[in-house]
């Protein structure tokens, strides 16, 4: 089992950057992959980008974020990363960190959650 804190989220103008963490604890780590997913009010959860446990970690990101944000991981830190570059007023929304044994963009997939980080894009 995987618990997760997340941090680093904040105020930003349209344009701006943010990074945000996920600190990580569970010895199986490793072998987990991990999702940034976001939910806006009033809004269905959607999938971020999520990075795999292998292979120096693959990737797939929402199209609506290809090209702007990073996901990165850190197993000797047990962190995980979202680089978030180009922020748009669209992108703001609670930022969730997820894991599962199974790598996927499909939210119902993460079993395990934090409990979020409010990212907030102002025009």
């Amino acid at each position: 089992q995987v618990q997760l804190v997340e941090s680093g989220g904040g105020w930003v103008q349209a344009g701006g950057s943010l990074r945000l963490s996920c600190a990580a604890s569970g010895r199986t780590f490793e072998n987990y992959a991990l999702a940034w997913i976001r939910q806006a009010p009033g809004k269905e959860r959607e999938f971020v980008a999520a990075i795999s446990w292998s292979h120096g970690g693959s990737t797939i990101y929402a199209d609506s974020v290809k090209g702007r944000f990073t996901i990165s991981r850190d197993n000797a830190k047990n962190t995980v990363y979202l680089q978030m570059n180009s922020l748009k007023p669209e992108d703001t929304a609670l930022y969730y960190c997820a894991a599962d044994l199974y790598f996927s963009p499909d939210p119902r997939r993460y079993d395990y959650w934090g409990q979020g980080t409010q990212v907030t894009v102002s025009s």
